[in-house]
């Protein structure tokens, strides 16, 4: 699969002046439920009524869905509001029901698109259709299982196609449901620039006052679009409830988004150097988190130390970790000095956090 501007052909013939927005339920519960949340977002700037009809859950008893009736529900949504529906399909089974019904979208999520198995099961389904498919990034940060997904979509003749980075999974402690792990998403753009790609920040942030700023960051990074969970009472939800917002915050979330125009040179510059800072800032936050890890490691250091008696400094270790890092950071194109510089205060940070857990 190579980068076409064709890639673009279906998004760009929406002609919008605003990013793509797709919103809605992340279950569909009653019929009552999806068609109130349909019409309070009707007027608003979302593109796609999105509900999920059947939910991948983790463990066996949670709540999977109403199945194939919430298909009759989103055909209401359309012939009530006019609005454009889009569901999750898992199987072929699940394609084969959603396409009977005109849903207009389709994605597959996280954990389908991490099976090869899937993904060939659902492209021969899907095989021709000129439906829109989105592909959610799998669960693990992998972006070869990612693009292969898409890959065989391609195969298959879907020509309407784009991708949902929804963040990874980590058993690392983090603010993120989902960690962003931007950069991958960052080289994704770059491999594919005109494959149109969304963000999901509800999953990324499993949380709803994160909403605006994960969206913002991905706008930032040149996105094409935000899902983002919306329901009128989110606090009881089926699934989900904490990511959910409701309507008129969802309103209020793109009032609140800085949009970036390229409409003349200096826009498209600015544009540019917009997406170059907020690459920065994803990099910033990755060494400012990494630096944390590094000094709990030495807090460990120091609690051992304490309980054998050890003093804090220990000059041959640091001489070896000071000539490795100088090694690493030439291959790196960084200076000695700069390393040097880097180091030394890293260093004397990790000396503070030790000498404070022995002299406590």
């Amino acid at each position: 699969m190579e980068n076409k501007k064709e890639m673009r052909t279906w998004l760009d013939d929406m002609n919008l002046d605003h990013p793509l927005v797709i919103a809605g339920p992340c279950s569909a519960e009653t019929e009552e439920q999806v068609l109130r949340i349909a019409h309070e977002l009707k007027d608003t700037d979302v593109n796609y009524y999105r509900a999920g009809i059947w939910k991948p859950r983790t463990r066996p008893g949670n709540f999977e869905g109403v199945g194939a009736l919430g298909l009759k529900w989103l055909q209401k949504v359309k012939a009530e509001t006019g609005m454009k529906t889009c569901t999750e399909v898992a199987n072929a089974a699940h394609v084969k029901l959603a396409l009977e019904y005109d849903v207009d979208l389709l994605w597959i999520g996280a954990r389908s698109t991490v099976s090869p198995f899937i993904m060939q099961e659902i492209a021969d389904a899907l095989e021709g259709t000129d439906k829109i498919v989105l592909v959610k990034n799998p669960v693990n940060p992998d972006l070869s299982l990612w693009l292969g997904g898409i890959e065989r979509l391609y195969s298959a003749g879907i020509k309407n196609l784009g991708a949902i980075h929804r963040g990874f999974s980590t058993y690392e402690k983090s603010k993120y449901r989902n960690i962003p792990e931007w950069q991958l998403a960052i080289e994704f753009q770059n491999r594919f620039p005109d494959l149109p790609l969304i963000n999901d920040p509800s999953h990324i942030t499993g949380n709803r006052d994160m909403i605006l700023e994960v969206s913002q960051t991905a706008l930032d990074l040149n996105f094409d679009g935000l899902m983002i969970e919306t329901h009128f009472d989110p606090e009881n939800a089926w699934s989900d409830a904490a990511q959910q917002v409701t309507p008129s915050s969802l309103v209020q979330i793109m009032k609140d988004l800085k949009i970036r125009k390229e409409s003349d040179p200096e826009a498209e510059y600015n544009s540019e150097l917009n997406n170059l800072r907020a690459q920065i800032d994803v990099v910033d936050n990755q060494i400012i988190d990494l630096l944390g890890k590094r000094m709990k490691v030495a807090d460990g250091i120091g609690l051992l130390k304490k309980e054998k008696n050890v003093a804090v400094l220990q000059n041959k270790r640091w001489n070896e970790i000071l000539g490795k890092m100088v090694l690493e950071g030439d291959e790196r194109g960084l200076s000695e000095e700069f390393i040097l510089k880097m180091f030394k205060a890293i260093h004397q940070e990790s000396i503070i956090h030790q000498e404070k857990i022995i002299n406590n």
